[in-house]
């Protein structure tokens, strides 16, 4: 069976990951092909003005790397769901009220996905997942504050626990999708 043919999304994407230096991973501005890298990327959605970008860049200025902004292309790669810009968007980021800025950028595999639309559920969530292109991903809703520093630590060491896993309880919390 093959691979679902690649999606181009309305969102923001950026990554972490070893090595700081980008040696092992593809390099900036591969093309959509190449071999999906080492670097963990959180696919962010929204509706416009959602704050995608806003986070996005956050996160950059914390260490992070862009992957793309306003579009991200998805595609299969076995189980895993490459993203990488459209070629007329790679390394451009949209600072509401300054401007587009250039950065820097690489492709990377989706390790989670977080959605500013869905409403917040509280303290400590139950884990999900979202399906893209049929992989299912961890996924983070909108918080009732979107910080930054605490996405990207939970990009960098994995999704967040459910809290009934975590508290060694089994109230079938960790099941919902």
């Amino acid at each position: 069976m093959s691979d679902p043919a690649p999606e181009t999304v309305h969102a923001s994407c950026v990554c972490v990951g070893p090595p700081a230096d980008g040696s092992a991973d593809a390099p900036a501005g591969a093309p959509d092909d190449a071999p999906p890298t080492a670097c963990r990327a959180l696919l962010i959605l929204g509706a416009p003005g959602a704050g995608k970008s806003s986070l996005a860049i956050g996160m950059i200025a914390l260490g992070a790397t862009l992957v793309a902004d306003d579009q991200v292309r998805l595609r299969r790669d076995g189980a895993a769901v490459a993203a990488s810009p459209p070629p007329a968007l790679a390394g451009l980021v949209e600072a509401r009220g300054i401007g587009l800025l250039r950065l820097p950028w690489r492709a990377a595999v989706v390790a989670m996905v977080l959605d500013l639309d869905a409403p917040p559920e509280g303290r400590l969530p139950p884990r999900r997942t979202r399906l893209l292109l049929g992989a299912a991903v961890p996924l983070m809703v909108r918080p009732e504050r979107v910080c930054a520093a605490a996405t990207l630590l939970a990009l960098r060491h994995g999704p967040p626990l459910d809290p009934d896993v975590a508290a060694g309880t089994s109230s079938g919390a960790a099941s919902r999708a």
